[in-house]
Order: C-alpha cells, then sequence, then structure tokens
C-alpha cells in the first residue's frame, strides 16, 4: 500500500493500514522532519521503538533519524517492518516509482490540495492500470468525473495489455473520498440534541441513538442491536451509582447476554427509520438573495396601497360625474395623475375638482417611489452581505471555523433546520460564500477577541462547534464559552489523542452537567479511507466516544468467514456483527460460465434485517451483508480472506502470491 499526504490524514491512514489491516505500507510525505505535524519514527533505536506511537504528537518528543535508502533493517520488528517512509517534495513519476506503485495494489492519494491528487493519480494510473485509487477530493462534482474516466483508463489499458487476464482480474476501482463529506454527520450528531448519525445503505435508513441509563427494573428498548456499552464519564448518570457503567472505556458491540446485563450504563442502540421525505423548498429570491417581502417595508406597502385606492376612487368618481367608461375615467385619471394630461379649462367643474385632486395624489406618489426604488436597492445590497444574529435568537449553534469541514457541516445544519450562528476570521474563507447564500447569520473577527463570541449571542446558545484547524484556538473558545454559559454542549475538533483526553476530563470535572465532546477528522476519516483501499465499500462511521465503529457493504463470495456461514456463526462480539443481507441477487450465481448480473440498484429491494431473516439463514456467495464491525473486526475479515485466497492459490499454479502479501 502507498500513501501520499502531506497532513495528519496520510499518517492516520498509514497507522490504519499497518495495525488494523496488518499490511506493508509506503508513506510518501514532503517532509519527515516539520515540527507541527506527527511523524513516523524509524524503528533505528530501540526508545524509538517504544515511546513513538505513529500518528500521534507524541511522537514529536522521539528522536527521528533519516531511513536508509534500502529501507529498514531487517533485524527490526515485523510490525514496525511493515512502515517505509519516503520524502518526496512532489508526487511525480520518480517519486512514485520509487515508491514501488508498480508493484502496489492500492495507492491513496491524500494531499490537502486538489490538482495535485489529480495530476498524481493520472501518472499513476498510466503507471499501473491494475492499481486500486483512492483520492481525496473536495470538490464533489469533479470526483464523479475523475472517477469515471480513471476506470475507463483501467478497462482500455486492460484490453491493450498482455497480462490482460491479470488486469481484469485485480481490482482496478477508483474511489474519491473527501474528509470533509465523511466526518460532517458525526460532527453535527454529536452536537445537535435531538438527532443522531443516521446512515443510508441498501434501501434501509439506520439511526445510532445515544440513551441514558435505565434505572433497576425498568426494562429498555435495544432497538435493533447494541452497538455499545458506555463508559461512566460519558453520561455522569445521576441516579446510578458509578460502578454499575463502565469505567474503561466503551464496550464496542456486545453480545445480546452483555447487553441485557449491563444495567445503569449508557447505550448507544442502532434504530431503523423510515423515510417520509423532505418538502422540497421552492427555489426563489430566498435562496439567492433577499426574501421577495423584504423588497418593501411594511409602511412603504401602506403608502402604496393608499396610493392605488386613490387613483381608483377617484376613476370611480369621474365615472360617476362625468358619464365616461370605467376603463377610460381610469385611464384619464392616469394622465392626471402623471401630469402629462391637458388642463381641463373648458370642462365642467366636477373634473376640475377631480384633475387638480390627481395632480396632488402624483405629488404624493413621486416620494413613495423613490422610497421604494432605495429601498430594493438596499435590500439588495444587503442581500449580498453576511446577516447579523437576530434579535431574540436561542437555542441554536454556533460554529466555529467555516473551512473544508466547517462549510459541509453547516450545509448538513441547515438541510436540517437547525439555526446556526458562524463565526469566521478570514473575510475569505471557503464557507463564506455559502454562508452569505443561505443567509444564515455570520460574524467576521477573531474568536480569540473580546466580544466576538458574544456577538454569536453564545450566553442563549445551546450548542458550540469549534471546527478550526487549530487545537488552542478551539480550546480557548471552548473555555470561555463555557465561562458565559456553563450548560453549554462543547464540541472541540482535537487531533492529538492524549491532549483531547485531558481537555476531556478537565472540562467535565469542572462542568459535571454539560456534555462535552472532542473529535479528530483525521481519526474519524481515515478507517473511510483504508476500507476503501481494501477494496471495501465503507458507508458510514459512527463515534463512539474517541472509538469509532463503522458500517461497510461486503460480497460474501470469496470471505472464508462469511460464505455458506450462518448469520449466527458470523457474529463476533467486540469485533462484528451482521445487520442486514441484501438477497436480491438470483439463486443461480453461474450461468453460462458467467456470474450472474444483479439487478440494478434502482431495482433493488431493501435488504432484509437479521431478526427478519433468522440467525440461522446461510449466507450464499451471491449475497451482500450490511454489517457495522470495528476496524480490528474489519481487518479480520480481510486477513481470513487473504489466508483463503492463499490457500487455494497454493493447489494452483499461482501459490506464491497470496503467501508473499501475507509475509
Amino acid at each position: 500500500m502507498v500513501v501520499c499526504g502531506d497532513d495528519a490524514l496520510a499518517h492516520r491512514l498509514a497507522a490504519e493500514l499497518r495495525d488494523v489491516y496488518g499490511e506493508r505500507v509506503t508513506l510518501v510525505v514532503p517532509s519527515a522532519r516539520e515540527p507541527h505535524r506527527p511523524r513516523i519514527p524509524p524503528p533505528a533505536r530501540a526508545l524509538d521503538r517504544a515511546t513513538a506511537l505513529l500518528g500521534r504528537m507524541s511522537a514529536a518528543m522521539t528522536r527521528t533519524t533519516p531511513l536508509p535508502p534500502e529501507g529498514l533493517d531487517d533485524g527490526a520488528e515485523v510490525q514496525e517492518e511493515t512502515v517505509r517512509l519516503l520524502e518526496a517534495a512532489q508526487p511525480d513519476d520518480a517519486a512514485l516509482a520509487a515508491a514501488g506503485i508498480v508493484d502496489a495494489d492500492a495507492l491513496a492519494l491524500v494531499y490537502d490540495d486538489d490538482e495535485l491528487n489529480i495530476h498524481a493519480a493520472l501518472r499513476a494510473r498510466r503507471l499501473n492500470p491494475r492499481l486500486r485509487l483512492v483520492i481525496r477530493l473536495y470538490n464533489r462534482k469533479l470526483g464523479q468525473h475523475l472517477e469515471e474516466l480513471l476506470d475507463q483508463a483501467a478497462a482500455v489499458a486492460a484490453l491493450g495489455s498482455d497480462d490482460a487476464g491479470d488486469v481484469e482480474a485485480a481490482d482496478a476501482s477508483t474511489t474519491v473520498l473527501s474528509d470533509a463529506d465523511t466526518v460532517a454527520p458525526a460532527l453535527v450528531a454529536t452536537a445537535v440534541a435531538g438527532t443522531s448519525k443516521v446512515i443510508e445503505a441498501d434501501g434501509l435508513l439506520l439511526r445510532a441513538v445515544e440513551r441514558t441509563p435505565v434505572p433497576p427494573g425498568r426494562p429498555g428498548d435495544p432497538g435493533l442491536c447494541t452497538l455499545a456499552l458506555l463508559s461512566a464519564s460519558a453520561n455522569d448518570p445521576e441516579d446510578v451509582p458509578s460502578s454499575a457503567a463502565v469505567d474503561e472505556g466503551p464496550v464496542l458491540l456486545p453480545d445480546d447476554a452483555a447487553a441485557a446485563a449491563a444495567v445503569g450504563c449508557g447505550t448507544i442502540v442502532l434504530e431503523t427509520v423510515s423515510y417520509t421525505g423532505r418538502p422540497v423548498r421552492p427555489r426563489g429570491l430566498r435562496g439567492r438573495g433577499a426574501p421577495l417581502a423584504s423588497l418593501f417595508s411594511r409602511r412603504l406597502r401602506w403608502s402604496l396601497a393608499a396610493v392605488v385606492g386613490a387613483v381608483l376612487a377617484l376613476a370611480v368618481a369621474g365615472s360617476l360625474t362625468t358619464g365616461e367608461d370605467p376603463v377610460h375615467a381610469a385611464y384619464l385619471s392616469l394622465l392626471d395623475l402623471f401630469a402629462i394630461n391637458d388642463p381641463a379649462i373648458h370642462d365642467p367643474t366636477p373634473r376640475k375638482i377631480l384633475q387638480l385632486l390627481s395632480g396632488l395624489t402624483g405629488l404624493l406618489l413621486l416620494p413613495v417611489l423613490v422610497a421604494a426604488a432605495f429601498e430594493g436597492l438596499g435590500t439588495f445590497r444587503s442581500a449580498s452581505a453576511l446577516r447579523r444574529p437576530p434579535r431574540g435568537l436561542s437555542g441554536h449553534v454556533v460554529l466555529l471555523g467555516l473551512g473544508k469541514v466547517g462549510t459541509r457541516v453547516l450545509a448538513r445544519l441547515h438541510e436540517m433546520g437547525i439555526p446556526v450562528v458562524c463565526i469566521e476570521g478570514d473575510p475569505e474563507a471557503r464557507g463564506i460564500a455559502l454562508a452569505r447564500r443561505l443567509r444564515v447569520p455570520t460574524v467576521l473577527g477573531d474568536v480569540t477577541h473580546e466580544g466576538v463570541l458574544e456577538a454569536a449571542v453564545i450566553e442563549r446558545a445551546a450548542t458550540l462547534l469549534a471546527l478550526t484547524s487549530e487545537d488552542t484556538t478551539n480550546l480557548e473558545a471552548a473555555l470561555y464559552a463555557r465561562s458565559v454559559n456553563p450548560r453549554l454542549r462543547v464540541t472541540l475538533r482535537l487531533f492529538d489523542d492524549r491532549f483531547a483526553t485531558a481537555v476531556y476530563r478537565t472540562l467535565r470535572a469542572a462542568h459535571p452537567r454539560a456534555l462535552t465532546r472532542s473529535r479528530s477528522v483525521s481519526y474519524l476519516a481515515a478507517p473511510a479511507f483504508a476500507g476503501a483501499m481494501m477494496g471495501r465499500q465503507i458507508l458510514g462511521a459512527i463515534p463512539v466516544e474517541r472509538r469509532v465503529l463503522l458500517v461497510a457493504r461486503v460480497e460474501v463470495r470469496g470471505h472464508v468467514a462469511l460464505e455458506g456461514r450462518t448469520v449466527g456463526e458470523v457474529l463476533r462480539p467486540g469485533r462484528l456483527r451482521v445487520l442486514a443481507v441484501d438477497t436480491s441477487t438470483p439463486d443461480d450465481p453461474e450461468t453460462d460460465g458467467g456470474a450472474a448480473a444483479p439487478p440494478p440498484e434502482a431495482e433493488r429491494e431493501p435488504a432484509h434485517l437479521v431478526h427478519e431473516l433468522g440467525a440461522g439463514y446461510v449466507l450464499r456467495p451471491q449475497d451482500r451483508v450490511l454489517l457495522v464491525a470495528t476496524r480490528q473486526g474489519l481487518g479480520d475479515l480481510h486477513v481470513r480472506r487473504q489466508r483463503g485466497a492463499g490457500a487455494g492459490a497454493e493447489s494452483g499454479a499461482g501459490a506464491g502470491t497470496g503467501d508473499a502479501r501475507q509475509g
């Protein structure tokens, strides 16, 4: 596996592939000595091997020495031998060749630059058509076109290659992911009370819900299944002794017996929800600029209505006094109103009086029209400006930071109809345009300065989402916000695990009745990128305190731990659990020597939940299962599949391939 990147996500991803999946990883970074990034120290010294933790800021305390050109020493441990560090300023042909891209199985391009990732992906596809590509792109529409282009290039290369059979057998897929899109739902779920993480998979809508401890003797609702038993500090139950809760971190994926026996601790359960549809909002001036009703003030609308009423009254009076047709009388009144009619010198007295009244009404109409013009111009000018928080706002979410992640979170909150007030110090930030278009109140200013949080009405807010890229800025904002509003719900974006743990414990001790959550974007996004590199489709991540559960869709064919086994046999408490099974593929998997084509996605029926099929259902090769697992559980599933493939290959001509990969 080859990982190319220049920020924390690359290091987290390399750690994920090495520690969870046991893969050999080459990490290509611009510099291994940059002080403000987590580093992977080489295992040149015993002290380094003992104290350095891959992907953590504590690595800054260790000594780092450059890797020798030939790689790691033969005497190094196997666990550490699976990581090779390569310094390269740009992922050009020379750097990719030095990383072994020709013989690699997968490549992840996670630079914080879309253009750089695209150039490297095009080079990598040309150098190795069999390569599985995982690309980090913020532009989703561009990512869809890039996936089609690179998949088509792989197909063309397979047709023209001498080893066409090997190319076709390889999983040369292209997956474009966005770390912001991956973590935005989880951040929104932890910040908003009453909302939860919803994952759509195979026609099902699944929701993870955090539930408070249930007093002894009162039955609880387990939902579809219990995902985790929370630790004591996660909920701080007041009515239940602390010994009843889990003290050493959360227990992930407990079996039914353990979930039933755990009385008095908070749980996270999985539920199914039915989608009723969200009403489509009409697109008009509201979505792009100002609401139509705000073009004219109420006083101006009443003035215009009075002028129109006066014109109609004059038209009716002219028709009654002169005997003219009502339409012609209205026409004459308008001519008099705009002072473009001849003077009624020789007309009867009523006509002269009506003409004078019409001229007076025209004089009154002139300032009204000028005021309407100025109000309309001012409204459109204010539409391009940022809104200020309205008076009386309360129960809203204060979103700090409108970068890549903050922009996605803002879009999610707006879709859910949750009031938001944004704070951003850079007027040219990525999310400013979105906030202006959505008419979201935004405060421009440095959050560390006095009065900025107060301008966002933090004293009446329900939640603070601190999502800037600086841990200290997020912490300072959270501490000051808590001093203003002690019951405020706080979600911090923090990278370092040790720093996050210390902050979490201190805030919980100082404010025991307020909820505090810490989330790392790279920590939440790395499992999805790693799963895509392994050829597995990760549908979503469910955060459980500082740990993560993954929801994945896996084909049964080729997995020794799945194929031919019952749903009950697949269950591994603490590691893996099957949620649903998609049985829409025909029973006969092979027709005329080829695999039966599955029905299109649009024609698939929703997957069957486990309680619908029963624990005795035997998984067929053509089935695909929806499962929730820890990262270790997914890694074990992959390793067992490799062992099965290697055992099958030993009886044929290609026995060395599987063994070499396992070695």
